[in-house]
C-alpha cells in the first residue's frame, strides 16, 4: 500500500517528478544502509527484534518492544484497508457499479455529481459511496452510529485468511508470498495497459516524470521522501529482523538488501505510472490542469477508482 497508494499521492503533492529525486537520495543514503543493518542483525543473532536489539545493547530492548508494538498497530490498520478492499470487490460484481451514479439511497443529491469534480461544493458519487455506504459516516461524535456488520464480517474474514497464511510457519508463508507478491504486479500491469489507451493518459505520465525544481527547496518534500522510504521498505517495524533471522548464517546480505530496495523503488515508480496515467485521463475529461484536480489524502483512492 505504501508503494501503490502513498507514493503516487506524495508525488502529486510534491511537484511530480521532483519527488523522485529526494526519494532516490533518501533510499541510497538512509534506506539501503538501515535495511542492510536490520537484515544483518537478524541473520547474525537469529532471534526476534526484542532479543536481538537487547543483545546489541541492553538499553535497546525498549526499542525492540516499541517496534513490535508498531507492527501490531500497523497490522490492525492495514487489515482495515483490506476489509474495505474486500467490500469493494464484492460490490464490483454489480452492474452498474454502485459508486458510478448519484441515484442510490445513500447519496445526497443536492451536492452529488456523477462525474469527476474539482469543486469544493460538490462531492463525487464514488466519494459519497465511501462516506455514506462503506463507512456510513454520521454528523459527528454526538451521533456514533451502529456497527457496520458487513465490514465486521469481512474484517473477521481478513484475519482468518491471514491466519491460514501464517499458521504453518515461515516455510508455508514463503510459498504464499509467491502469489501475494506477484499477483499485484499482474493487476497493476492490466490497469496500466487499460489506462494508456485513454485520452490524456500520456499527459499524466509526463507530469509524473517532469520535475518542478522549486519543490526541492521545501523541507517537507524531503521529510516526506524519508518517511516514504521507511514505510515502504519496513524499516523500524521489526519484521526485517524477524524474517532475516531465518536466513542461512552465510547468506549474502548485500544481495538481499539491493534486491529488496531496488524492487521497492521499482514498484513505487511503476505504481506512479499507473496512477498518473489515470490522473491524465481525469484531467482530460474535466478539462483542467492535472495539478488543479481537487484530491486530498482521504479521497485519493476514491478519486482514482474507475
Amino acid at each position: 500500500l505504501g508503494n501503490v497508494w502513498r507514493f503516487p499521492f506524495l508525488c502529486y503533492r510534491s511537484g511530480g517528478g521532483a519527488f523522485l529525486i529526494p526519494f532516490l537520495i533518501m533510499l541510497v543514503l538512509v534506506g539501503i544502509p538501515l535495511l542492510y543493518m536490520e537484515i544483518a542483525i537478524g541473520q547474525y543473532l537469529r532471534v526476534g527484534p526484542i532479543k536481538a536489539l537487547a543483545k546489541v545493547c541492553p538499553l535497546f530492548k525498549g526499542v525492540g518492544m516499541a517496534s513490535v508494538a508498531i507492527s501490531f498497530i500497523m497490522s490492525i490498520y492495514y487489515n482495515l484497508i483490506i476489509t474495505w478492499a474486500l467490500y469493494y470487490l464484492i460490490n464490483s460484481f454489480q452492474n452498474p457499479l454502485p459508486w458510478q451514479s448519484c441515484n442510490n439511497t445513500w447519496n445526497i443529491p443536492e451536492n452529488c455529481t456523477d462525474s469527476i469534480t474539482t469543486s469544493n461544493t460538490t462531492v463525487s458519487a464514488s466519494q459519497q459511496f465511501f462516506d455514506y455506504n462503506v463507512l456510513q459516516k454520521t454528523e459527528g461524535l454526538e451521533s456514533l452510529g451502529g456497527v457496520r456488520w458487513e465490514l465486521f464480517g469481512l474484517l473477521i474474514l481478513a484475519w482468518v485468511i491471514i491466519y491460514f497464511c501464517i499458521f504453518k510457519g515461515v516455510s508455508w508463508t514463503g510459498k504464499i508470498v509467491y502469489f501475494t507478491s506477484l499477483f499485484p504486479y499482474v493487476v497493476l500491469l492490466a490497469i496500466l495497459i487499460n489506462n494508456v489507451q485513454l485520452p490524456g493518459a500520456i499527459d499524466g505520465i509526463k507530469y509524473f516524470v517532469t520535475p518542478k525544481w522549486e519543490k526541492l527547496t521545501e523541507l517537507q518534500v524531503w521529510v516526506n521522501a524519508a518517511v516514504q522510504v521507511f514505510n515502504s521498505i519496513g524499516i523500524g517495524f521489526g519484521t526485517l529482523i524477524s524474517m532475516s533471522s531465518y536466513n542461512q548464517f552465510d547468506n549474502t546480505i548485500l544481495k538481499d538488501t539491493l534486491a529488496v530496495s531496488l524492487t521497492n523503488a521499482g514498484t513505487s515508480l511503476f505504481s506512479g505510472f499507473v496512477i498518473f496515467s489515470a490522473f491524465g485521463y481525469m484531467s482530460h475529461m474535466i478539462n483542467v490542469p492535472i495539478d488543479h484536480i481537487a484530491v486530498d489524502g482521504k479521497s485519493y483512492n476514491q478519486f482514482c477508482r474507475p
